[in-house]
């Protein structure tokens, strides 16, 4: 079996975050100007930031389950759930394709 290192994922991972944020910020200049999504931008979106925000999901569910009897407890439950939850799962499946 191969033996994964920790090293080669390190480098992976900041390779692809790098790649999305110089990406999403060039895509969110081209949208002020009102420019129409590109093919680029669609793919990058479907490839990268789509899967990164159903992993942003799938983590904000988990620390919200977490936090949920101190969210209880400070009767914020539904902003925390909104914050955690809500809002990544809005901007992964409720946004159009290549729109940032």
């Amino acid at each position: 079996m191969y033996k994964l290192t920790k090293k080669p994922m390190v480098i992976f991972l900041i390779v692809v975050f790098a790649t999305v944020s110089f990406a999403t910020n060039s895509f969110a200049q081209s949208r002020v100007t009102g420019a129409e999504i590109s093919t680029e931008e669609m793919v990058i979106d479907a490839l990268f930031v789509r899967p990164l925000g159903i992993i942003a999901t799938i983590i904000g569910a988990g620390f919200f389950v977490i936090s949920l009897p101190f969210s209880l407890l400070g009767r914020n439950a539904g902003e925390a759930a909104s914050k955690l939850v809500v809002d990544p799962a809005k901007f992964t499946f409720a946004r159009p394709l290549g729109e940032f």
